[in-house]
């Protein structure tokens, strides 16, 4: 089994907030707990009076969206955002059940057909009806672009519509992950009509079915959201208004929470629970997540030994990721397989051939291929707790004998040279992934030709691929389950990418001002998805 080592090498303020930590649980308080349904860490109170404005503060990488198109959307963080003005067919629930949405009910007569039966009432933010003509063109759009997401709507043979309100979806082959992978904003339902007449161009204007219509936006500064007064669901939003503030410091945030500029904010910081222990009305709840924290290994570039397999092999298994989740995140992540550990029918990762491998057995295989003495530069972004995450995975590797120097830089500098050339100009680099709902999406991103970003920096390998294409055709069950085994086993060896551990999410708000809904574990990296339920409390 891979060992659990003592964090002895990692900085002493890593250890302290580790320590910290684990001995502070951030979890809703028991009034909090007791008021939430299952499934949820909260859940807003309805007594409530509506209206109000919501003051938010998130992140400085959920300031990637520059532009508006949902379709052409590939990082969760944008996602966030674009979901409170754009709607899917179906969404999921907090079981990761698929859940209706726009559509209020679909028939699956046989394992490769899909008839989604539309909700009725539903206009873009303009007024117009939405139509059964909006869905389909949404769809064709999707699959005929550039998206990162088309390769997860699987092998799509038609889409037609069936009558006035149904639609249908015929497949080549099932494939489990369908209704999955509708579930997020890049399968939203687009104006089409309006889009097809050039009188909105997505890429500059929001248009579409959500609860919310963009008012502002100063990209990497701020987001002003008003309530769409012609929402379908009557008693939603809740508030009138949301101010989203771009915050890159952590300490920034902290001090929103406690001076009651901010309702509620996302922290990185494993330590946030701990220095807002004495903040008055302040509550920190984490949130589980399936999304998880992943290296990349650059194989492509020119004279790299972290092309030869010996060598990826060698990094994987002296990576520890129970010290990771342990030290880095405070005891609140998982050590994690290809499949999102949390997910039913996700591989246990302690069965993976490499967490079966001792340091000794790590240090062969650098000897054989000639790399005793291996040094690399890992690129990581600034925002915590990447860096923390970045310090254990330095020490691991250490004991191995291979040499990580920490290369630390903005989102969009790290962005620039992690995606911006191909073959990239990186050695290794940290990132993760939402891991969604369905165990056998995300693996579809360890198939560049699929992924399409990581083909400047990783090798296709026929046969993984043929093991993921395999998966998403078995319906759930044991036969799955083995199938997804066999990906996580072949992506375990072949190294290129490699996942580590699940990252949680951390909310802070503050109970005089707020009274929010969240699921107890989100799957698409979207912690800003009931936030219109949420309740603002008009006295503090």
């Amino acid at each position: 089994m891979r060992p659990i080592r003592l964090a002895c090498g990692v900085t002493a303020a890593l250890l302290v907030s580790a320590c910290a930590a684990t001995g502070t649980t951030s979890t809703p308080p028991a009034a909090t707990q007791e008021t939430a349904a299952p499934g949820y860490l909260a859940v807003a109170d309805q007594a409530l009076p509506a209206g109000g404005t919501l003051n938010l503060q998130v992140h400085i990488d959920s300031g990637a969206a520059t532009g508006y198109d949902p379709q052409l959307a590939d990082v969760a963080t944008t996602w966030q955002l674009l979901s409170l003005s754009y709607e899917t067919l179906v969404t999921i629930g907090p079981d990761f059940s698929v859940q209706p949405m726009l559509a209020e009910k679909w028939d699956t007569p046989d394992p490769k057909t899909y008839v989604f039966h539309l909700r009725k009432g539903v206009t873009f933010s303009n007024g117009r009806e939405m139509t059964a003509d909006d869905v389909v063109g949404s769809l064709k759009r999707l699959l005929a672009s550039k998206s990162v997401w088309r390769g997860q709507l699987g092998p799509v043979e038609s889409v037609t519509k069936d009558g006035d309100g149904k639609v249908k979806v015929t497949l080549k082959e099932a494939y489990t992950p369908f209704l999955a992978a509708l579930a997020n904003v890049p399968a939203a339902v687009l104006p089409m009509k309006e889009i097809d007449d050039k009188s909105v161009d997505p890429a500059t204007t929001l248009l579409g079915t959500g609860p919310y219509v963009v008012e502002n936006h100063r990209q990497d500064v701020s987001w002003t959201f008003k309530r769409n007064d012609k929402y379908w669901s009557k008693d939603k939003p809740a508030a009138d208004a949301l101010n989203i503030t771009i915050a890159p410091e952590e300490a920034a945030r902290i001090a929103s929470l406690q001076n009651g500029s901010a309702a509620l904010a996302t922290l990185g910081n494993v330590d946030s629970a701990t220095m807002l222990a004495g903040a008055k009305n302040v509550q920190v709840v984490t949130q589980a997540t399936t999304d998880f924290y992943y290296l990349m290994l650059n194989t492509l570039a020119p004279g790299s030994k972290l092309a030869d397999p010996k060598v990826r092999q060698a990094i994987n298994i002296a990576l520890d990721p129970q010290q990771i989740a342990d030290v880095a995140l405070g005891g609140k992540g998982k050590p994690t397989a290809v499949t999102p550990a949390g997910l039913p029918g996700a591989c246990d990762p302690a069965a993976l051939p490499s967490a079966k491998q001792s340091l000794d057995e790590a240090k062969k295989l650098l000897a054989e291929a000639g790399a005793q003495n291996l040094t690399f530069t890992l690129s990581i972004f600034a925002t915590e707790p990447a860096p923390a995450v970045a310090q254990v995975i330095q020490q691991n590797l250490q004991q191995a004998g291979i040499t990580v120097k920490i290369e630390q830089m903005d989102e969009a500098s790290w962005s620039g040279k992690v995606y911006g050339k191909a073959p990239a100009e990186f050695d290794a680099a940290l990132s993760w992934f939402a891991g969604y709902a369905d165990p056998g999406m995300v693996t579809k991103w360890w198939n560049p030709e699929t992924a399409g970003f990581n083909v400047g920096f990783m090798k296709p390998d026929k046969d993984l691929n043929a093991l993921i294409d395999a998966a998403g055709k078995e319906p759930a069950g044991a036969a799955r389950d083995q199938a997804l085994a066999a990906v996580c086993a072949k992506a375990d060896a072949d190294a290129q990418m490699i996942p580590l551990v699940t990252r949680p999410a951390t909310v802070a708000f503050r109970g005089d001002a707020l009274s929010p809904s969240l699921y107890a574990t989100e799957g698409y990296g979207n912690v800003l998805r009931l936030v219109a339920d949420a309740r603002v409390k008009k006295t503090q």
